[in-house]
Protein backbone atom coordinates (compact mmCIF):
# COMPACT_ATOMS: atom_id res chain seq x y z
CA UNK A 1 0.00 0.00 0.00
CA UNK A 2 1.45 3.52 -0.47
CA UNK A 3 3.06 5.47 2.24
CA UNK A 4 1.27 9.13 1.34
CA UNK A 5 -2.19 7.97 2.33
CA UNK A 6 -4.46 10.26 1.31
CA UNK A 7 -7.34 12.02 3.44
CA UNK A 8 -10.25 10.46 1.66
CA UNK A 9 -8.10 7.02 1.85
CA UNK A 10 -8.15 7.96 5.70
CA UNK A 11 -11.65 9.04 5.93
CA UNK A 12 -12.89 5.68 4.68
CA UNK A 13 -10.98 3.34 6.73
CA UNK A 14 -11.06 5.63 9.52
CA UNK A 15 -12.69 3.70 13.11
CA UNK A 16 -14.18 6.91 13.68
CA UNK A 17 -16.38 7.47 11.13
CA UNK A 18 -17.59 3.82 11.50
CA UNK A 19 -20.76 5.62 13.36
CA UNK A 20 -21.43 7.65 9.90
CA UNK A 21 -21.28 4.65 7.96
CA UNK A 22 -23.96 2.65 9.89
CA UNK A 23 -25.68 5.68 9.66
CA UNK A 24 -26.01 6.41 6.27
CA UNK A 25 -26.74 2.66 6.27
CA UNK A 26 -29.52 2.33 8.04
CA UNK A 27 -30.64 5.74 6.24
CA UNK A 28 -30.58 3.89 2.99
CA UNK A 29 -32.63 1.05 4.75
CA UNK A 30 -35.17 3.19 5.57
CA UNK A 31 -35.57 5.26 2.03
CA UNK A 32 -36.41 1.52 1.03
CA UNK A 33 -38.49 0.24 3.70
CA UNK A 34 -40.48 4.02 3.16
CA UNK A 35 -40.46 3.93 -0.09
CA UNK A 36 -41.64 0.32 -0.47
CA UNK A 37 -44.38 1.41 1.76
CA UNK A 38 -45.73 3.93 -0.84
CA UNK A 39 -45.78 2.48 -3.89
CA UNK A 40 -47.14 -0.65 -2.73
CA UNK A 41 -50.01 0.83 -0.67
CA UNK A 42 -53.37 -1.24 -0.62
CA UNK A 43 -51.72 -4.49 -1.85
CA UNK A 44 -51.89 -7.62 -0.56
CA UNK A 45 -48.83 -8.67 1.75
CA UNK A 46 -47.10 -5.15 1.62
CA UNK A 47 -45.72 -5.38 4.78
CA UNK A 48 -43.85 -8.52 3.84
CA UNK A 49 -42.86 -6.78 1.17
CA UNK A 50 -40.95 -4.22 2.79
CA UNK A 51 -39.49 -6.06 5.02
CA UNK A 52 -37.98 -8.33 2.02
CA UNK A 53 -37.02 -4.90 0.03
CA UNK A 54 -35.26 -3.84 3.36
CA UNK A 55 -33.47 -7.21 3.38
CA UNK A 56 -32.81 -7.06 -0.20
CA UNK A 57 -30.95 -3.57 0.50
CA UNK A 58 -28.93 -5.09 3.30
CA UNK A 59 -27.84 -8.10 0.87
CA UNK A 60 -26.69 -5.38 -1.93
CA UNK A 61 -24.87 -3.38 0.75
CA UNK A 62 -23.04 -6.91 1.97
CA UNK A 63 -22.21 -7.39 -1.46
CA UNK A 64 -20.80 -4.31 -1.93
CA UNK A 65 -18.96 -4.50 1.01
CA UNK A 66 -17.23 -7.98 0.12
CA UNK A 67 -17.23 -8.58 -3.94
CA UNK A 68 -15.77 -5.59 -4.42
CA UNK A 69 -12.07 -6.10 -3.28
CA UNK A 70 -11.91 -9.19 -5.80
CA UNK A 71 -12.21 -6.01 -8.47
CA UNK A 72 -10.20 -3.67 -7.42
CA UNK A 73 -8.31 -5.00 -4.20
CA UNK A 74 -4.91 -6.20 -6.53
CA UNK A 75 -4.69 -2.95 -8.02
CA UNK A 76 -4.70 -0.94 -5.15
CA UNK A 77 -2.37 -3.25 -3.23
CA UNK A 78 0.24 -2.53 -6.43
CA UNK A 79 -0.09 1.34 -6.11
CA UNK A 80 -2.40 1.70 -9.78
CA UNK A 81 -5.14 2.91 -8.14
CA UNK A 82 -5.62 4.69 -4.90
CA UNK A 83 -7.96 3.29 -1.99
CA UNK A 84 -10.75 6.55 -2.70
CA UNK A 85 -9.71 6.42 -6.30
CA UNK A 86 -10.67 2.63 -6.40
CA UNK A 87 -13.58 2.80 -4.42
CA UNK A 88 -15.04 5.85 -6.90
CA UNK A 89 -14.13 4.00 -9.95
CA UNK A 90 -15.82 0.45 -8.55
CA UNK A 91 -18.95 2.42 -7.16
CA UNK A 92 -19.37 3.83 -10.93
CA UNK A 93 -18.88 0.84 -12.63
CA UNK A 94 -20.87 -1.22 -10.18
CA UNK A 95 -23.87 0.62 -10.50
CA UNK A 96 -23.64 1.01 -14.34
CA UNK A 97 -23.48 -2.56 -14.46
CA UNK A 98 -26.65 -3.14 -12.55
CA UNK A 99 -28.38 -0.93 -14.50
CA UNK A 100 -27.61 -1.14 -18.03
CA UNK A 101 -26.79 -4.73 -18.38
CA UNK A 102 -28.92 -6.29 -15.22
CA UNK A 103 -31.23 -7.41 -17.19
CA UNK A 104 -35.36 -7.30 -16.57
CA UNK A 105 -36.12 -10.88 -15.93
CA UNK A 106 -34.06 -12.73 -13.08
CA UNK A 107 -34.46 -16.51 -11.87
CA UNK A 108 -36.60 -16.76 -9.20
CA UNK A 109 -34.42 -20.42 -7.90
CA UNK A 110 -30.67 -19.60 -8.13
CA UNK A 111 -28.61 -22.15 -9.78
CA UNK A 112 -31.86 -24.45 -10.16
CA UNK A 113 -30.56 -25.71 -6.22
CA UNK A 114 -34.35 -26.55 -5.43
CA UNK A 115 -37.65 -27.36 -7.37
CA UNK A 116 -39.90 -24.69 -7.11
CA UNK A 117 -42.72 -27.30 -8.50
CA UNK A 118 -42.80 -28.46 -4.84
CA UNK A 119 -43.51 -25.07 -3.46
CA UNK A 120 -47.77 -24.18 -4.89
CA UNK A 121 -48.43 -22.24 -1.35
CA UNK A 122 -47.56 -18.73 -2.03
CA UNK A 123 -46.69 -17.96 1.45
CA UNK A 124 -44.81 -20.59 2.22
CA UNK A 125 -42.48 -19.39 -0.82
CA UNK A 126 -41.98 -16.04 0.34
CA UNK A 127 -40.54 -17.09 3.48
CA UNK A 128 -38.45 -19.56 2.06
CA UNK A 129 -36.94 -16.80 -0.28
CA UNK A 130 -37.19 -14.17 2.89
CA UNK A 131 -34.97 -16.04 4.83
CA UNK A 132 -32.66 -17.31 2.39
CA UNK A 133 -32.21 -13.14 1.55
CA UNK A 134 -31.48 -12.59 5.33
CA UNK A 135 -29.39 -15.80 5.86
CA UNK A 136 -27.27 -14.71 3.01
CA UNK A 137 -26.88 -10.96 4.39
CA UNK A 138 -26.07 -12.17 8.06
CA UNK A 139 -23.41 -14.57 6.30
CA UNK A 140 -21.81 -12.16 4.01
CA UNK A 141 -21.39 -9.30 6.89
CA UNK A 142 -20.03 -11.92 9.62
CA UNK A 143 -17.18 -13.31 6.80
CA UNK A 144 -16.67 -9.25 6.05
CA UNK A 145 -15.89 -8.61 9.78
CA UNK A 146 -13.84 -11.06 10.03
CA UNK A 147 -11.96 -10.06 6.50
CA UNK A 148 -12.69 -13.03 4.53
CA UNK A 149 -13.45 -12.73 0.95
CA UNK A 150 -16.21 -15.11 0.32
CA UNK A 151 -18.87 -15.90 -2.44
CA UNK A 152 -22.06 -14.03 -2.33
CA UNK A 153 -23.28 -16.41 -4.81
CA UNK A 154 -22.59 -19.60 -2.47
CA UNK A 155 -24.15 -17.44 0.31
CA UNK A 156 -27.64 -17.16 -1.46
CA UNK A 157 -27.38 -20.51 -2.43
CA UNK A 158 -26.79 -21.94 0.52
CA UNK A 159 -30.07 -19.63 1.80
CA UNK A 160 -32.29 -20.98 -0.59
CA UNK A 161 -30.48 -24.84 0.14
CA UNK A 162 -31.22 -24.24 3.75
CA UNK A 163 -34.81 -22.32 3.21
CA UNK A 164 -35.96 -24.80 0.79
CA UNK A 165 -35.04 -28.01 2.66
CA UNK A 166 -36.94 -26.95 6.05
CA UNK A 167 -40.15 -25.85 3.77
CA UNK A 168 -40.37 -29.00 1.80
CA UNK A 169 -38.26 -31.57 3.30
CA UNK A 170 -34.47 -32.93 1.44
CA UNK A 171 -36.03 -34.57 -1.54
CA UNK A 172 -36.87 -30.68 -2.94
CA UNK A 173 -32.79 -29.70 -3.39
CA UNK A 174 -30.87 -30.82 -6.88
CA UNK A 175 -28.03 -32.68 -5.42
CA UNK A 176 -26.19 -33.17 -8.60
CA UNK A 177 -26.17 -28.91 -8.64
CA UNK A 178 -24.94 -28.89 -5.30
CA UNK A 179 -21.89 -31.20 -5.87
CA UNK A 180 -20.83 -29.27 -8.84
CA UNK A 181 -20.92 -26.13 -6.80
CA UNK A 182 -18.91 -27.94 -3.94
CA UNK A 183 -16.56 -29.18 -7.12
CA UNK A 184 -15.74 -24.87 -7.62
CA UNK A 185 -14.60 -24.53 -4.26
CA UNK A 186 -11.26 -26.46 -5.91
CA UNK A 187 -11.77 -25.83 -9.47
CA UNK A 188 -11.87 -21.51 -8.85
CA UNK A 189 -9.09 -21.16 -6.82
CA UNK A 190 -6.74 -23.79 -8.36
CA UNK A 191 -7.61 -22.82 -12.16
CA UNK A 192 -7.25 -19.01 -11.10
CA UNK A 193 -3.83 -19.09 -9.63
CA UNK A 194 -2.33 -21.48 -12.23
CA UNK A 195 -3.17 -19.03 -15.35
CA UNK A 196 -2.10 -16.06 -13.32
CA UNK A 197 1.40 -17.98 -12.01
CA UNK A 198 1.42 -18.71 -15.74
CA UNK A 199 1.61 -15.65 -17.30
CA UNK A 200 3.57 -13.92 -14.35
CA UNK A 201 6.30 -16.69 -14.90
CA UNK A 202 6.13 -15.68 -18.83
CA UNK A 203 6.07 -12.16 -17.76
CA UNK A 204 9.26 -12.58 -15.42
CA UNK A 205 11.69 -15.23 -18.15
CA UNK A 206 10.81 -12.89 -21.06
CA UNK A 207 11.24 -9.09 -19.86
CA UNK A 208 12.06 -9.05 -15.88
CA UNK A 209 15.06 -12.00 -16.04
CA UNK A 210 17.03 -10.21 -19.36
CA UNK A 211 19.49 -8.06 -19.48
CA UNK A 212 17.69 -5.29 -21.49
CA UNK A 213 14.45 -5.22 -20.08
CA UNK A 214 13.41 -2.15 -21.67
CA UNK A 215 14.15 -4.05 -25.41
CA UNK A 216 12.20 -7.05 -23.83
CA UNK A 217 9.34 -4.38 -22.95
CA UNK A 218 9.12 -3.22 -26.21
CA UNK A 219 8.80 -6.64 -27.53
CA UNK A 220 6.43 -8.54 -25.35
CA UNK A 221 4.43 -6.17 -23.39
CA UNK A 222 2.40 -5.34 -25.98
CA UNK A 223 1.67 -8.96 -26.94
CA UNK A 224 0.43 -9.56 -22.92
CA UNK A 225 -1.43 -6.74 -22.82
CA UNK A 226 -3.12 -7.55 -25.97
CA UNK A 227 -4.09 -10.99 -24.48
CA UNK A 228 -5.80 -8.96 -21.84
CA UNK A 229 -7.63 -7.34 -23.98
CA UNK A 230 -8.78 -9.84 -26.26
CA UNK A 231 -10.02 -11.69 -22.56
CA UNK A 232 -11.99 -8.67 -21.30
CA UNK A 233 -13.19 -7.87 -24.42
CA UNK A 234 -14.86 -11.36 -24.65
CA UNK A 235 -15.65 -11.80 -20.75
CA UNK A 236 -17.70 -8.24 -21.62
CA UNK A 237 -19.63 -9.52 -24.57
CA UNK A 238 -20.09 -13.07 -22.80
CA UNK A 239 -20.94 -11.80 -19.08
CA UNK A 240 -21.00 -8.03 -18.99
CA UNK A 241 -24.11 -7.71 -21.94
CA UNK A 242 -26.01 -10.71 -22.20
CA UNK A 243 -28.49 -9.20 -21.23
CA UNK A 244 -28.36 -6.54 -24.10
CA UNK A 245 -27.01 -8.41 -26.48
CA UNK A 246 -26.99 -11.92 -27.21
CA UNK A 247 -23.71 -13.42 -29.24
CA UNK A 248 -21.92 -16.93 -29.11
CA UNK A 249 -18.57 -17.89 -27.83
CA UNK A 250 -17.58 -16.93 -31.42
CA UNK A 251 -18.72 -13.67 -31.87
CA UNK A 252 -17.96 -12.43 -28.07
CA UNK A 253 -13.91 -14.26 -28.96
CA UNK A 254 -14.07 -11.92 -32.73
CA UNK A 255 -15.28 -8.60 -31.12
CA UNK A 256 -12.15 -9.41 -28.63
CA UNK A 257 -9.91 -9.62 -31.07
CA UNK A 258 -10.27 -6.19 -32.24
CA UNK A 259 -10.28 -4.93 -29.30
CA UNK A 260 -6.77 -6.82 -29.29
CA UNK A 261 -5.68 -5.13 -32.23
CA UNK A 262 -6.43 -2.16 -31.57
CA UNK A 263 -4.56 -2.49 -28.17
CA UNK A 264 -1.19 -3.40 -29.50
CA UNK A 265 -0.86 -0.99 -31.75
CA UNK A 266 -1.57 1.43 -29.06
CA UNK A 267 0.65 -0.29 -26.84
CA UNK A 268 3.79 -0.47 -29.13
CA UNK A 269 3.30 3.64 -29.94
CA UNK A 270 3.24 3.93 -25.68
CA UNK A 271 5.84 1.61 -25.08
CA UNK A 272 8.32 3.17 -27.96
CA UNK A 273 7.81 6.26 -26.50
CA UNK A 274 8.80 6.03 -23.24
CA UNK A 275 11.74 3.34 -23.96
CA UNK A 276 13.70 6.45 -23.76
CA UNK A 277 13.40 7.54 -20.38
CA UNK A 278 12.42 4.35 -18.83
CA UNK A 279 14.59 2.99 -16.35
CA UNK A 280 16.21 -0.73 -16.95
CA UNK A 281 14.68 -2.36 -14.38
CA UNK A 282 11.27 -3.65 -12.23
CA UNK A 283 9.93 -0.45 -11.65
CA UNK A 284 10.24 0.68 -15.33
CA UNK A 285 8.65 -2.62 -16.50
CA UNK A 286 5.86 -2.05 -13.84
CA UNK A 287 4.63 0.99 -14.37
CA UNK A 288 3.58 0.16 -18.40
CA UNK A 289 0.65 -2.22 -16.80
CA UNK A 290 -1.26 1.03 -14.63
CA UNK A 291 -3.90 1.88 -17.43
CA UNK A 292 -3.92 -1.84 -17.95
CA UNK A 293 -5.05 -2.59 -14.80
CA UNK A 294 -7.46 0.59 -13.92
CA UNK A 295 -9.28 -0.51 -17.00
CA UNK A 296 -9.36 -4.22 -15.65
CA UNK A 297 -10.57 -3.25 -12.35
CA UNK A 298 -13.47 -1.24 -14.60
CA UNK A 299 -14.11 -3.37 -16.75
CA UNK A 300 -14.23 -6.23 -13.70
CA UNK A 301 -16.63 -4.11 -11.66
CA UNK A 302 -19.63 -3.54 -14.67
CA UNK A 303 -19.39 -7.32 -15.59
CA UNK A 304 -19.98 -7.67 -11.43
CA UNK A 305 -22.53 -5.33 -11.48
CA UNK A 306 -24.18 -6.34 -14.03
CA UNK A 307 -24.22 -10.40 -12.76
CA UNK A 308 -23.85 -11.04 -9.02
CA UNK A 309 -27.05 -7.40 -8.00
CA UNK A 310 -29.10 -10.90 -8.38
CA UNK A 311 -28.41 -11.97 -5.82
CA UNK A 312 -29.62 -9.17 -4.05
CA UNK A 313 -32.56 -8.89 -6.11
CA UNK A 314 -33.02 -12.63 -7.34
CA UNK A 315 -34.64 -13.67 -4.50
CA UNK A 316 -36.69 -9.87 -3.72
CA UNK A 317 -38.31 -9.94 -7.47
CA UNK A 318 -39.02 -13.33 -6.63
CA UNK A 319 -41.26 -12.37 -4.00
CA UNK A 320 -42.58 -9.12 -5.44
CA UNK A 321 -44.30 -11.17 -8.28
CA UNK A 322 -45.40 -13.88 -6.11
CA UNK A 323 -47.37 -10.82 -3.52
CA UNK A 324 -48.00 -8.81 -7.28
CA UNK A 325 -49.39 -11.73 -9.16
CA UNK A 326 -50.44 -14.61 -6.01
CA UNK A 327 -48.33 -17.26 -7.56
CA UNK A 328 -44.75 -18.97 -7.56
CA UNK A 329 -42.81 -18.32 -10.97
CA UNK A 330 -39.39 -19.74 -12.19
CA UNK A 331 -38.67 -16.06 -13.41
CA UNK A 332 -39.79 -12.91 -11.92
CA UNK A 333 -39.78 -9.63 -14.23
CA UNK A 334 -37.68 -6.60 -12.10
CA UNK A 335 -39.27 -3.74 -11.36
CA UNK A 336 -37.15 -0.39 -11.71
CA UNK A 337 -37.04 0.11 -8.17
CA UNK A 338 -36.20 -3.73 -7.43
CA UNK A 339 -33.05 -2.62 -9.60
CA UNK A 340 -32.68 0.52 -8.04
CA UNK A 341 -32.48 -1.29 -4.59
CA UNK A 342 -29.61 -3.53 -5.68
CA UNK A 343 -27.81 -0.98 -7.69
CA UNK A 344 -27.57 1.71 -4.52
CA UNK A 345 -27.14 -1.17 -2.10
CA UNK A 346 -23.82 -1.97 -4.00
CA UNK A 347 -22.50 0.95 -4.03
CA UNK A 348 -22.89 1.95 -1.12
CA UNK A 349 -21.67 -0.98 0.22
CA UNK A 350 -18.88 -0.88 -1.09
CA UNK A 351 -17.83 2.81 -0.46
CA UNK A 352 -19.00 2.35 3.11
CA UNK A 353 -17.57 -1.04 3.87
CA UNK A 354 -15.50 -2.07 1.15
CA UNK A 355 -11.67 -1.13 2.12
CA UNK A 356 -11.54 -3.57 4.74
CA UNK A 357 -11.45 -6.61 2.34
CA UNK A 358 -9.67 -4.47 -0.52
CA UNK A 359 -6.74 -4.33 2.00
CA UNK A 360 -7.33 -7.99 2.79
CA UNK A 361 -7.04 -8.68 -1.28
CA UNK A 362 -4.37 -5.86 -2.14
CA UNK A 363 -1.26 -6.10 0.79
CA UNK A 364 -2.52 -8.99 3.62
CA UNK A 365 -1.82 -12.09 1.92
CA UNK A 366 1.35 -11.59 -0.49
CA UNK A 367 2.76 -8.39 -1.54
CA UNK A 368 1.52 -7.05 -5.18
CA UNK A 369 3.49 -5.07 -7.91
CA UNK A 370 1.66 -3.96 -11.02
CA UNK A 371 3.21 -6.93 -12.52
CA UNK A 372 1.57 -9.54 -10.10
CA UNK A 373 -1.82 -7.65 -9.76
CA UNK A 374 -1.75 -7.51 -13.90
CA UNK A 375 -1.79 -11.45 -13.91
CA UNK A 376 -4.47 -11.20 -11.46
CA UNK A 377 -7.18 -9.65 -13.25
CA UNK A 378 -6.01 -11.21 -16.72
CA UNK A 379 -6.47 -14.67 -15.01
CA UNK A 380 -10.03 -13.60 -13.25
CA UNK A 381 -11.20 -12.96 -17.42
CA UNK A 382 -9.71 -16.36 -18.55
CA UNK A 383 -11.00 -18.38 -16.45
CA UNK A 384 -14.52 -17.09 -16.51
CA UNK A 385 -14.23 -17.48 -20.12
CA UNK A 386 -13.04 -21.14 -20.17
CA UNK A 387 -15.29 -22.40 -17.10
CA UNK A 388 -18.27 -21.19 -19.34
CA UNK A 389 -17.47 -22.56 -22.37
CA UNK A 390 -16.88 -25.99 -20.29
CA UNK A 391 -20.39 -25.04 -18.10
CA UNK A 392 -18.47 -25.33 -15.21
CA UNK A 393 -19.92 -23.18 -11.48
CA UNK A 394 -17.08 -21.23 -10.74
CA UNK A 395 -17.01 -18.30 -8.30
CA UNK A 396 -15.21 -14.72 -9.05
CA UNK A 397 -14.43 -14.37 -5.59
CA UNK A 398 -12.91 -17.71 -5.59
CA UNK A 399 -11.04 -17.00 -9.22
CA UNK A 400 -9.42 -14.06 -7.65
CA UNK A 401 -8.14 -15.14 -4.38
CA UNK A 402 -6.91 -18.29 -6.03
CA UNK A 403 -5.06 -15.88 -8.84
CA UNK A 404 -3.48 -13.78 -5.59
CA UNK A 405 -2.56 -16.50 -3.90
CA UNK A 406 -1.35 -17.91 -7.42
CA UNK A 407 1.44 -15.40 -7.70
CA UNK A 408 2.29 -15.35 -4.33
CA UNK A 409 3.08 -19.08 -4.25
CA UNK A 410 5.45 -18.87 -7.81
CA UNK A 411 7.35 -15.90 -5.89
CA UNK A 412 7.98 -18.71 -3.38
CA UNK A 413 8.94 -21.15 -5.46
CA UNK A 414 11.44 -18.26 -7.53
CA UNK A 415 12.81 -17.45 -4.51
CA UNK A 416 13.71 -20.59 -3.86
CA UNK A 417 14.87 -21.38 -7.29
CA UNK A 418 18.46 -20.58 -8.59
CA UNK A 419 17.21 -19.02 -10.92
CA UNK A 420 16.02 -16.04 -9.52
CA UNK A 421 18.39 -15.37 -6.74
CA UNK A 422 21.29 -16.09 -9.03
CA UNK A 423 19.91 -13.33 -11.66
CA UNK A 424 19.47 -10.64 -8.36
CA UNK A 425 23.03 -11.66 -7.29
CA UNK A 426 24.12 -10.40 -10.71
CA UNK A 427 21.80 -6.89 -10.81
CA UNK A 428 24.09 -5.94 -7.09
CA UNK A 429 27.27 -5.83 -9.23
CA UNK A 430 29.03 -3.65 -11.09
CA UNK A 431 28.80 -4.14 -14.74
CA UNK A 432 32.62 -4.95 -14.99
CA UNK A 433 31.87 -7.57 -12.59
CA UNK A 434 29.05 -9.13 -14.20
CA UNK A 435 31.07 -11.18 -16.95
CA UNK A 436 33.16 -13.44 -14.91
CA UNK A 437 30.20 -13.76 -12.29
CA UNK A 438 27.76 -14.86 -14.72
CA UNK A 439 30.23 -17.55 -15.98
CA UNK A 440 31.01 -18.72 -12.62
CA UNK A 441 27.07 -18.72 -11.98
CA UNK A 442 26.55 -20.86 -14.97
CA UNK A 443 28.97 -23.50 -13.67
CA UNK A 444 27.71 -22.99 -10.45
CA UNK A 445 23.74 -24.45 -11.49
CA UNK A 446 25.37 -27.29 -13.35
CA UNK A 447 27.69 -28.51 -10.58
CA UNK A 448 26.38 -31.63 -8.69
CA UNK A 449 26.73 -30.54 -4.32
CA UNK A 450 30.20 -31.45 -3.96
CA UNK A 451 31.26 -29.55 -6.54
CA UNK A 452 29.58 -26.55 -5.27
CA UNK A 453 31.21 -26.65 -1.95
CA UNK A 454 34.39 -26.62 -3.84
CA UNK A 455 33.71 -23.65 -6.02
CA UNK A 456 32.55 -21.56 -3.36
CA UNK A 457 35.51 -22.19 -1.35
CA UNK A 458 37.61 -21.37 -3.83
CA UNK A 459 35.69 -18.22 -4.53
CA UNK A 460 36.74 -16.95 -0.89
CA UNK A 461 39.98 -17.41 -1.59
CA UNK A 462 39.85 -15.39 -4.93
CA UNK A 463 37.72 -12.38 -5.02
CA UNK A 464 39.17 -10.97 -7.82
CA UNK A 465 38.47 -13.73 -9.73
CA UNK A 466 34.78 -14.10 -8.40
CA UNK A 467 33.40 -11.10 -7.00
CA UNK A 468 31.45 -12.56 -4.48
CA UNK A 469 30.82 -10.88 -1.17
CA UNK A 470 30.67 -13.42 2.33
CA UNK A 471 26.59 -12.78 2.37
CA UNK A 472 26.54 -13.95 -0.92
CA UNK A 473 28.41 -16.73 -0.33
CA UNK A 474 26.27 -17.91 2.67
CA UNK A 475 23.30 -17.48 0.15
CA UNK A 476 24.06 -19.53 -1.88
CA UNK A 477 25.16 -22.41 0.08
CA UNK A 478 21.43 -22.12 2.08
CA UNK A 479 18.38 -23.50 -0.07
CA UNK A 480 15.73 -21.79 1.89
CA UNK A 481 11.93 -20.77 1.61
CA UNK A 482 11.05 -17.20 2.18
CA UNK A 483 7.04 -17.37 2.99
CA UNK A 484 5.52 -14.78 0.59
CA UNK A 485 1.64 -15.96 1.20
CA UNK A 486 0.52 -15.35 4.78
CA UNK A 487 -0.39 -19.29 5.80
CA UNK A 488 -3.04 -17.62 8.51
CA UNK A 489 -5.01 -15.79 5.67
CA UNK A 490 -5.17 -18.89 3.32
CA UNK A 491 -6.47 -20.95 5.92
CA UNK A 492 -8.88 -18.13 7.57
CA UNK A 493 -10.14 -17.64 4.02
CA UNK A 494 -10.29 -21.18 2.96
CA UNK A 495 -12.39 -22.29 6.12
CA UNK A 496 -14.87 -19.83 5.37
CA UNK A 497 -15.20 -20.51 1.49
CA UNK A 498 -15.87 -23.95 2.76
CA UNK A 499 -18.52 -23.47 5.48
CA UNK A 500 -20.06 -20.84 3.82
CA UNK A 501 -22.70 -22.88 2.07
CA UNK A 502 -23.81 -24.87 5.13
CA UNK A 503 -23.60 -22.20 7.52
CA UNK A 504 -25.65 -19.53 5.45
CA UNK A 505 -28.14 -22.68 4.81
CA UNK A 506 -28.24 -23.51 8.85
CA UNK A 507 -29.33 -19.86 9.29
CA UNK A 508 -31.66 -19.66 6.37
CA UNK A 509 -33.24 -22.63 7.67
CA UNK A 510 -33.45 -21.42 11.49
CA UNK A 511 -34.91 -18.22 9.56
CA UNK A 512 -37.41 -19.76 7.91
CA UNK A 513 -39.16 -21.79 11.12
CA UNK A 514 -38.88 -18.26 13.19
CA UNK A 515 -40.97 -16.14 10.26
CA UNK A 516 -43.21 -19.02 9.89
CA UNK A 517 -43.69 -18.90 13.81
CA UNK A 518 -44.20 -15.70 13.78
CA UNK A 519 -46.68 -15.10 10.82
CA UNK A 520 -48.32 -18.36 11.50
CA UNK A 521 -48.52 -17.25 15.22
Amino acid sequence: MPQNVSFMDSALTSKQTERFRLGISLFFLMIVWLFVGQIGDGMPGNTLLMAAAVIGGYMALNIGANDVANNVGPAVGSGALSLGGAILLAAIFEASGSLIAGGDVVSTIKKGIINPASFTDVQTFVWLMTAALLAGALWLNLATWMGAPVSTTHSIVGGVLGAGIAAGGWGVANWGVMGAIVASWVISPVLGGLIAAFFLYVIKQTVLYQPNMVAAARKIVPWVVSVMAWAFGTYLMLKGVKHIIKVDFMGAALVGLGFAVVVFFGMRVLIRRRAATMTNGEEGVNGLFTWPLIFAAALLSFAHGANDVANAIGPLAAINEALTHGAVATAASIPLWVMMVGAIGLALGLTLFGPRLIKTVGSEITELDKTRAFCIALSAAITVIIASQLGLPVSSTHIALGGVFGVGFLREYLKRSYASQLHKMVENHEPEDRDRLEDFLARFREATVEEMAVMLKTAKKSKSEVPLSKKERKRLKKIYQEELVKRSQLVRIAAAWIITVPASALMAAILFFTIRGMMVG
